[in-house]
């Protein structure tokens, strides 16, 4: 359970009811203006969707998850058919601190759907729509990695995961496929939302879940303590770094999320060979840990 849900159910009738507080930002630069003309109230519609529709079948009793989408469209037809680039994060709440972690940070070049002017934007999990399908992924998404950071179930997000996965299979049999279908780039839903549920990453979920409650949360008043629980995930990667995947999505977005707050974190450490097995874990932020190094 959520270390701040007493502090949340004392406070005076707030509504919890909706997960995510979303904020939206849209780029309509490279559209020619009789396109752009067409998407007015378009950034309104999906914050409203987002902020308003409510994702999880139970009570959600917490502290509604910070998020952002910056669309940037790239292309409009007269057909209304649109595609955009979208980048979407999330933050977490530190436990008793006004700081906040970012859990997720990714590009997603395929946003590919059909929009008219004042189109109503309506949540229905049982069809697929290219439109609100898109937003409903990522809301699930952002969810589960919320829901897996907190104790005692290391497994808390799979529903949602799995939710996710519906979604992206529907959107693979669809017209609009593109970014649905698993593909051997860096970064596509698909290879996200498998890794999630891949029982290869299982040891990671339930690591990812103390990095942050047993780590993150309490490191500020034990700093030996916190530091056991994030360097114990990255001993349990680098332990089984052979076994996994290395284009995995899942790691990438993790550490793309997570390597400069594993940083400052570790900084002090007195074990400098934990930046040594980061840089074989994770080249991509090599950099970093050199200077961690230094």
């Amino acid at each position: 359970m959520k270390r701040f849900i007493l502090l949340i159910l004392l406070l005076p009738v707030l509504n919890f009811a909706q997960e995510l507080n979303a904020t939206v930002k849209v780029n309509y630069e490279q559209l020619p203006n009789q396109v752009k003309d067409r998407l007015i109230g378009f950034e309104r519609a999906v914050s409203d969707y987002l902020n308003n529709n409510k994702f999880s079948e139970q009570v959600w009793e917490y502290e509604k998850i910070n998020c952002t989408f910056n669309i940037f469209f790239t292309s409009g037809s007269e057909d209304f058919r649109y595609k955009a680039q979208v980048v979407v994060t999330s933050q977490r709440a530190i436990y008793q601190s006004t700081r906040r972690s970012l859990m997720m940070s990714v590009m997603d070049n395929a946003w590919d759907f059909v929009y008219e002017k004042n189109q109503a934007m309506y949540f229905n999990p049982m069809d697929f729509e290219a439109l609100t399908s898109f937003l409903d992924f990522y809301a699930y998404i952002i969810i589960g990695f919320d829901s897996d950071s907190y104790g005692p179930d290391p497994d808390g997000g799979t529903e949602y995961f799995n939710r996710a996965l519906d979604i992206a299979l529907r959107g693979a049999s669809s017209r609009y496929s593109d970014g649905w279908i698993a593909e051997s780039t860096s970064y596509n839903r698909r290879g996200l939302v498998e890794d999630l549920l891949n029982a290869s990453y299982s040891q990671f979920r339930h690591d990812f879940m103390h990095y942050h409650f047993d780590g993150l949360d309490i490191i500020e008043k034990d700093r030996i303590r916190g530091q056991k629980a994030m360097v114990k995930m990255i001993n349990n990667l680098a332990d089984r770094k052979d076994k996994l995947n290395p284009r995995s999505v899942l790691l990438k977005t993790f550490f793309d999320a997570k390597a400069g707050e594993i940083v400052d974190n570790l900084k002090d450490y007195p074990d400098k060979t934990i930046f040594e097995k980061l840089k074989r874990i994770n080249p991509a932020n090599i950099s970093k840990y050199d200077q961690a190094l230094k």
